[in-house]
């Protein structure tokens, strides 16, 4: 089913500490993670989002746009996004953003995407791997009053205004269709994320947020101030947004930890360490008999 009609998707994305690499290095006195001393990289499902929306681009035509809500540095992931297919990216960043629980981020990403207007499509990965909550996108979907699609793994067509998704569950797999505009969240299942393109790096290598403009007009000395550095980058479309809380029009108790009833009770710090060990021989016999004792000691059941 093809919809001739071009569409407008929003995709929803996250810059994330790598915790594929967590060591107790990592893990401060308290219980938390220090941050900064894992790397940043782009939510993996998030990737999974984009390169759903940038292949229903290519069939039906329209735009896509990546938005993130982070520290200045989350512009990488942006720049990332453009590389990977994306038309337009936009950056939240502001101090009082800091400390969001999901609510007070899906707070501010419903306000980002009501002030760029015109949406068709809403999409996000399923979690991200810092928290695991899956519940930002969710609750955007509630904040903006339109439908959701969760868990979903393939488009099967977008025809008269509706979308026919298929979503991969625990037990099998549903085929859903919903009335558009409407939000999906997307599974890690859902397709391969095509790699950055050289061709799309090269064009785009010079697209910076404002508060980039001091340390890219270094590295670009033919840029002789961070004026004319500015002026080039507008004429040639390469300027990242940046929005704050007054440019979405958040208040200020709904946003960071104002706007974040979410609190942590208690944290332990757990340590793991060997205990007793068994060989079991790899005999039919001796594997049924380790079954049954650890069923007979509630190990498992």
């Amino acid at each position: 089913m093809i919809d001739p009609r071009p569409l407008d998707i929003v995709v929803l994305a996250k810059q994330v500490p790598d915790t594929h690499n967590v060591t107790g290095d990592v893990m401060t006195k308290d219980g938390t993670m220090n941050r900064n001393a894992l790397s940043a990289i782009f939510n993996p499902e998030d990737l999974n989002a984009l390169e759903m929306a940038v292949q229903i681009r290519e069939r039906h035509g329209g735009t896509v746009t990546v938005i993130t809500m982070g520290p200045p540095n989350a512009a990488n992931i942006l720049r990332e996004s453009l590389w990977r297919g994306a038309g337009r990216v936009i950056l939240l960043t502001d101090r009082r953003f800091a400390g969001a629980d999901t609510l007070a981020t899906s707070f501010a990403l419903q306000k980002a995407i009501e002030k760029i207007g015109r949406y068709d499509l809403v999409m996000a990965g399923r979690q991200a791997i810092d928290g695991d909550t899956a519940q930002v996108g969710p609750q955007t979907a509630e904040k903006l009053g339109i439908p959701q699609i969760t868990y979903a793994e393939s488009v099967l067509g977008i025809a008269d205004g509706r979308i026919t998704v298929e979503r991969a569950l625990d037990s099998g797999s549903e085929i859903v269709r919903c009335q558009m505009p409407c939000l999906l969240t997307v599974v890690g299942s859902a397709n391969t994320p095509r790699p950055p393109s050289v061709r799309r790096q090269m064009a785009l290598k010079l697209a910076a947020t404002p508060g980039e403009y001091a340390a890219l007009q270094k590295r670009w000395p033919e840029f002789e101030t961070v004026e004319a550095l500015d002026a080039y980058l507008g004429a040639h479309d390469l300027r990242i947004p940046v929005w704050t809380a007054d440019d979405i029009g958040a208040t200020a108790e709904t946003i960071g930890l104002a706007g974040s009833p979410t609190q942590v009770h208690k944290i332990n710090f757990v340590v793991l360490e060997s205990g007793e060990s068994r060989t079991v021989a790899p005999t039919p016999e001796a594997i049924a008999a380790m079954v049954a004792e650890l069923i007979h000691e509630y190990i498992v059941g």
